[in-house]
């Protein structure tokens, strides 16, 4: 009787965990407010109460979010490993290639720190160099991370125009860049390199995905939640401080130069889509214009130094140069679009 039970317990247990998380998201709002302003208390309207209740709705409902679709992803990239991802882009033609990599890039494990290794597999395994740049660029600009935090804190519709906008930018650099007959500057060391080809591995069965799935959660919630913390906690005292309208001044749709602006200052600053979207959140709440914090995000979370750097070991400096500069293009035409369209 135990055994046959047995295999029933761990549906079970994601059913009674998935009720538990339905539960929780629903009571978000009426327990932020019950702490906020019942158990500390702190006089309503206040800049204070603003800001703590902020916090404490934001840091539970991005978290919650995060473990559901992080979960998902998880189980999603088991279909994907970097051997069948350079199949299904190798041989592909410019147009098609430069598509599905930016496609494939939303789902695959790879980030900018992933470029070095990723660029000599793509290239030695026939894939075309605008292919590769399409994929390195959604890859780390269009993620689920990204898309789940924009979904919870702004809605479905600005989720969407970020990834469509972002998979666009994608698409545009690869195809543009692959026009430009760039080969002569990637360093000659990585056409030499050889990359064999792996063994096909066996397909997981369900339960090895789900296992895949709540590693995905450990690995990637457990390595952003501290950024998640302070990111809530830098859009809190904006939301609890920052006088109403201070950043339609120097972020909004009449400043033709704070999209330029915005994407100069997002380049170095290095952060990821955890640490950088509840700061957006903040932002336009206090009147910046959406044109402006989108690309102020796209460019903080797909273009940064680091990767430049890492990106020299493979590429000669005009090769990253003109790769920078047209991502940063499709940047600054997607915010001044927005801009001039909301």
């Amino acid at each position: 009787m135990t055994a046959k039970r047995t295999p029933l317990l761990k549906p079970l247990a994601f059913a009674a965990g998935l009720a538990a998380w339905i539960w929780i998201y629903l009571h978000l709002a009426a327990v932020a407010a019950w702490i906020t302003y019942r158990l500390l208390p702190l006089p309503r309207g206040s800049q204070l109460g603003s800001a703590v209740e902020f916090f404490v709705f934001e840091t539970p409902k991005v978290l919650l979010l995060l473990v559901a679709v992080v979960f998902g992803v998880g189980i999603v990239r088991t279909f994907f490993t970097p051997e069948r991802t350079r199949r299904l882009l190798s041989g592909r033609g410019q147009a098609l290639g430069t598509v599905m990599a930016a496609l494939l890039g939303t789902v695959t494990p790879f980030c900018s720190c992933s470029a070095v290794p990723l660029f000599i597999g793509f290239v030695t395994a026939g894939v075309p160099l605008g292919v590769t740049f399409s994929f390195l660029i959604s890859a780390p600009m269009v993620n689920e991370v990204a898309l789940v935090l924009l979904f919870g804190l702004f809605g479905w519709k600005v989720a969407g125009l970020y990834l469509g906008t972002g998979l666009l930018i994608a698409i545009v650099s690869g195809w543009i860049l692959g026009r430009l007959r760039l080969e002569p500057h990637v360093e000659s060391w990585v056409y030499e390199t050889r990359v064999h080809a792996e063994a096909e591995e066996a397909r997981p069965a369900w339960a090895d995905r789900m296992r895949a799935g709540s590693e995905a959660v450990r690995d990637i919630v457990g390595r952003v939640w501290p950024y998640v913390l302070l990111g809530i906690a830098v859009g809190a005292g904006i939301h609890g401080y920052v006088p109403e309208n201070f950043m339609a001044s120097i972020m909004g749709r009449g400043a033709w130069w704070s999209v330029p602006v915005a994407v100069l200052i997002g380049v170095p600053m290095y952060s990821n889509a955890a640490g950088i979207i509840p700061v957006v959140q903040a932002l336009l709440g206090k009147g910046a214009a959406l044109g402006t914090v989108l690309a102020f995000m796209m460019s903080v979370i797909g273009l940064s130094l680091p990767e430049a750097i890492i990106l020299r070991k493979v590429l000669k400096p005009r090769l990253i140069a003109t790769f920078f500069g047209i991502v940063a293009g499709g940047i600054l035409a997607v915010g001044f679009l927005f801009n001039a369209l909301l």
